[in-house]
């Protein structure tokens, strides 16, 4: 019996952890909630990486809703790159997960500001909670890189 609830123990904890975590933080003793920060990499942008940090729970019924994100330049930004994204206002989904059993999802969207040079990346999740959409933004400046184009400024000297 005690090897069976080791085994159940040891593949639960397996399930729980993924290749993109890179920390995890507990909440407590008494309580069965963590702060995962995972990495995620855009396919598409390669030069950028972000972390999300969310509260996660295996054995709980709890909305995790609560999350935030940071993005960065890790890499190279070309102007190929920028050139094969979404550029309109709604921008694309890079990433999404599945964050509980109410059917609730966290979505990470890119969304191009051409006028101020900037990637910008809005982590959110798919259903209401208490009365507001929980969400996230964090921005990647092209500034300094080979894709930094001079923006076209209407009316300035």
């Amino acid at each position: 019996m005690k090897k069976l609830w080791l085994a159940a123990v040891c593949s639960l904890a397996l399930v729980a952890c993924s290749d993109d975590e890179v920390g995890d933080v507990s909440l407590g003793m008494f309580t069965l909630k963590d702060i995962k920060i995972s990495k995620l990499e855009d396919d598409k942008i390669p030069g950028v990486t972000c972390h999300v940090a969310s509260i996660e729970a295996n054995l709980s019924f709890s909305d995790p809703s609560d999350s935030s994100i940071a993005c960065r330049q890790t890499g190279e930004i070309t102007p190929a790159m920028i050139a094969s994204i979404d550029k309109s206002s709604s921008g694309e989904v890079v990433f999404t997960k599945s964050k509980s059993i109410f059917f609730k999802t966290m979505k990470v969207r890119r969304i191009y500001d051409a006028d101020n040079q900037t990637l910008m990346y809005l982590s959110y999740t798919t259903k209401e909670t208490e009365g507001s959409f929980k969400h996230s933004l964090s921005t990647v400046p092209l500034w300094g890189t080979d894709a930094y184009m001079e923006p076209n400024r209407q009316g300035q000297p």
